[in-house]
């Protein structure tokens, strides 16, 4: 009994030392002042974020990590990695003084003059042998071949011109007027394309073909081909187009209370925004009287100068009235988000972090805004990229807008 004892007294004195040993080999958890996470997220796709590595569900890439660090940064900041600033491509713009006029603008669109197109249209039927234009933008000339034409009829009619000639070379005193006959034939040939010379070398080679050269009577930029090289063509068959793109049309379309400011022979400003807008006068040439059916809108033709070939038909273009321009404290339009609760700004702080300012707008053009309140002369405002940024700030902390007041 007294060895039992002694063998529970053993084992009570071994477990009890154990619970020590392992209690001091537990050390203190530290505490951290600034509370991290990390995620991982594709570099071509930023909406994808995960708790672990791996890959990419949607292009199968190594997502990467991304740090993000909570307490250093308010609760309406965001900070981005360098890498997601350069995925983003966040560009940035200080806030200053620019020239702003209370002019409006419509958007318009480059088109052709039409009262500059032509077209060329086969005098003759047959089949096509051979093409020499085959390219839409090609520049052509009068006088430039343009496809030769198998024609039976016109070998017919070059049969009868020579058969004219050789009876009045030898039947000169015959009742039958050689001579007209010869000049009807002649005319007929001209009627269907055929030039002097090409008549010429009918009467020196002597020999009726059915193949004829036609020589292009417009000139111009080619802007539509009709046929191909083993086409029958009928007489009055168009072959092609052209355009001539010396002068060009800028075509607005506004509202019916919108055209007032118009009025033709009008001197306006026109802005070429596809090329670094580019900026030039025109004239209104046509305020068209009848609205389009089934809309309020209205067409306004303003004809503009395209002496060096730059502007090209289907560009995009901006028309505005005339006005005087004042210097304003402006934002460029780009760092601009407007939705139902206001106009806001990212505004780039001194931490580098970015932070949703609600801003009050005045006058806008293509190029910049004005501002009346909410932000001020020198801070510096997110211009590129701020649709990312503003999806990235909605993933971590929800709409900036909805609680933001002015």
């Amino acid at each position: 009994m007294k060895n039992n004892k002694s063998a529970l007294l053993l084992v009570f004195l071994l477990g009890f030392m154990m619970i020590g040993f392992i209690a001091c080999k537990q050390k203190p958890k530290q505490v951290t002042n600034a509370e991290s996470r990390a995620y991982y997220t594709c570099t071509m796709h930023n909406q994808i974020h995960k708790e672990l590595p791996g890959d990419c569900p949607i292009c199968g890439m190594k997502l990467v990590k991304v740090e993000v660090s909570k307490n250093n940064y308010a609760d309406n900041e965001i900070r981005l990695t360098p890498l997601q600033l350069q995925l983003a491509q966040i560009k940035t713009d200080t806030v200053k003084e620019a020239e702003i006029s209370n002019q409006k603008q419509w958007a318009a669109t480059v088109t052709v003059d039409e009262r500059n197109s032509q077209s060329l249209n086969s005098r003759l039927a047959g089949r096509v042998q051979q093409l020499f234009v085959r390219v839409q933008g090609e520049i052509i000339h009068i006088g430039q071949p343009v496809y030769t034409i198998y024609s039976e009829d016109l070998q017919e009619t070059e049969k009868e011109y020579l058969l004219a000639k050789q009876q009045l070379k030898h039947l000169p005193n015959a009742t039958i007027d050689y001579t007209k006959l010869m000049e009807a034939a002649q005319n007929k040939l001209k009627l269907w394309g055929l030039s002097q010379a090409q008549i010429n070398n009918l009467n020196k080679s002597e020999n009726a073909s059915p193949l004829v050269t036609t020589y292009s009577t417009v000139s111009g930029n080619v802007s539509d081909i009709y046929i191909h090289e083993g086409d029958y063509v009928a007489e009055g068959t168009t072959i092609l187009k052209t355009q001539e793109l010396g002068n060009l049309w800028v075509q607005a379309q506004l509202y019916s209370n919108e055209a007032n400011p118009f009025t033709p022979n009008d001197k306006v400003k026109v802005i070429i925004s596809d090329l670094n807008n580019l900026e030039l006068e025109g004239i209104v040439e046509l305020i068209n009287p009848e609205l389009a059916e089934g809309t309020k809108i209205n067409l306004v033709r303003v004809r503009i100068s395209n002496l060096h070939g730059t502007i090209k038909p289907g560009m995009q273009a901006y028309v505005s009235t005339a006005s005087h321009e004042q210097r304003k404290l402006a934002l460029p339009v780009g760092s601009v988000l407007l939705d139902g609760n206001g106009s806001m700004v990212w505004v780039k702080n001194p931490n580098g972090s970015f932070s949703p300012r609600m801003v009050t707008l005045g006058v806008t053009n293509n190029l910049y805004t004005e501002v009346l309140g909410g932000i001020a002369k020198g801070e510096v405002v997110v211009s590129g990229g701020v649709y990312l940024l503003n999806s990235e700030f909605i993933f971590k902390h929800g709409n900036a807008m909805a609680n933001m007041k002015m």
